[in-house]
């Protein structure tokens, strides 16, 4: 159930933890979205909607996931009531701890850190900077000595 959930049992799931934990109905669109990473659900000021992630569901299960949907109907609902629904609102923080939302998402494990792959080195002093993207070192000097840099593409199968 918890990985092949669809977006229907999201939408009637969200629509039961308003009901229970605020006594008052959801009355928008809750989905999925499987860009969001960073972050375990988003609530749209203009369309009322929530999003929440897949992977938090399919990472730490149904409870923390509930959480995350108590903290994006607290958004919702304060929002639509006109009171205080920003995560530094005294209200917010009031309603998420008496519904029992979370405050922050838990990080995924699987978030991927891009190596560097280029290394920019200033031809005077020998500073080092570090880089994932390719630039044009002529648009830049050595923060240091302000020296000429040059670019220097790093292996990524060797281990220095």
């Amino acid at each position: 159930m918890v990985q092949t959930m669809k977006d229907e049992e999201l939408q009637q799931w969200v629509e039961r933890v308003s009901l229970e934990s605020f006594g008052r109905p959801f009355k928008h669109l809750a989905t999925f979205n499987g860009r969001l990473k960073a972050t375990g659900g988003r609530y749209f000021m203009k369309s009322h909607n929530i999003e929440i992630s897949p992977y938090q569901l399919s990472t730490f299960g149904a409870e923390e996931t509930e959480k995350i949907i108590k903290h994006e109907l607290c958004h919702y609902h304060l929002h639509i009531l006109k009171r205080g629904y920003r995560h530094r609102d005294e209200d917010f923080k009031r309603l998420l701890a008496q519904v029992g939302g979370s405050r922050y998402c838990q990080s995924l494990p699987e978030r991927r850190v891009e190596p560097f792959r280029y290394k920019l080195v200033c031809k005077e002093c020998g500073m080092e900077y570090m880089r994932k993207r390719r630039i044009n070192p002529a648009k830049y000097a050595c923060g240091k000595c302000r020296g000429k840099l040059f670019l220097k593409t790093l292996d990524l199968n060797s281990d220095t």
